[in-house]
């Protein structure tokens, strides 16, 4: 997967319509972009999407976004999706890993209950939400079998430290969201689980979209989020490798074969380098690319 999008619970011409996205996967939101008074039917609505589409051929994945643990809003959140299969849980404003642990087990009541198999949905926890949260990154290695990946978040931390804004006037990100960004990245990859990239909230610039994606890329992350349809495409055509780029990695693999060094164009390679470029020629068939 490459593209995760945002889509409202509470809209059925948005779920509707996100269908066509192009993306890899949808985010059928019941926290943020939801007012309390509209929770309960968004759940509602959420639920009877889920259950129409579930079982259809070509469709993205479908995860769920529900409320927070402290909000005891969570219970009947899972309560009202997990009977219609959703491929996963984001959980918003973890902590750490037994905030995981504790989503884990209400899932595992959910489903038992609804006769769904053990197991069945994912989780990926939102991980860098308040300021707390950046001190407990690597604690999600071995917190639940159902960890998938852990992505993190911009807007929430600088809410929760009081920043005005979190990035610089060249639009970079300040100290504390890199540090926040790299810390995720490592606590992912801890966890032996896929980093994934948070939104850029300024939609209509492609330009700046574009930029964000690749520095993700360049870095490690394997997918990012979004938070509208115009995104996606972006998204897509940067986390999927370059014909270059595989052609560069299935080099790298080749010259190495069973040795534990080799050489291309007199540079030196050896098992690192073959690691890289296994992941990256795993991320193109990820894509659906031939290699």
């Amino acid at each position: 997967m490459r593209s995760f999008l945002f889509v409202p619970g509470n809209s059925p011409r948005k779920l509707e319509k996100s269908l066509d996205s192009g993306a890899d996967a949808l985010i059928l939101d019941l926290e943020d972009s939801v007012a309390d008074a509209d929770k309960p039917e968004a759940r509602r609505i959420t639920a009877a999407f889920l259950a129409e589409t579930i079982g259809a051929a070509n469709r993205p994945k479908l995860y769920v976004r529900v409320n927070a643990l402290d909000t005891g809003e969570t219970d009947a959140d899972v309560d009202a999706v997990i009977p219609h299969r959703p491929d996963g849980i984001f959980l918003p404003k973890t902590e750490c890993g037994a905030d995981v642990a504790q989503a884990d087990a209400k899932i595992t009541a959910a489903e038992a209950i609804a006769g769904v198999e053990d197991g069945a949905a994912r989780i990926i926890p939102i991980a860098t939400e308040t300021g707390a949260s950046l001190f407990t990154l690597g604690s999600y290695a071995g917190c639940s079998p159902r960890l998938e990946g852990v992505t993190w978040g911009a807007e929430d931390l600088s809410a929760d430290v009081g920043a005005q804004t979190n990035r610089d006037a060249a639009g970079e990100y300040t100290d504390l969201y890199r540090l926040a960004r790299a810390l995720c990245l490592a606590g992912a990859s801890g966890a032996e689980v896929m980093p994934i990239d948070t939104v850029y909230t300024d939609f209509r610039n492609d330009v700046g979209l574009r930029a964000d994606c690749e520095a993700a890329v360049r870095d490690g992350y394997v997918a990012k989020m979004a938070i509208h349809p115009a995104q996606v495409a972006t998204i897509n055509a940067v986390f999927t490798p370059s014909p270059e780029a595989i052609a560069e990695a299935q080099a790298v693999v080749g010259a190495l074969g069973d040795s534990g060094v080799g050489s291309i164009d007199g540079k030196m390679i050896d098992r690192p380098h073959q690691r890289r470029a296994e992941r990256l020629l795993a991320r193109a068939r990820a894509a659906g690319l031939s290699v």
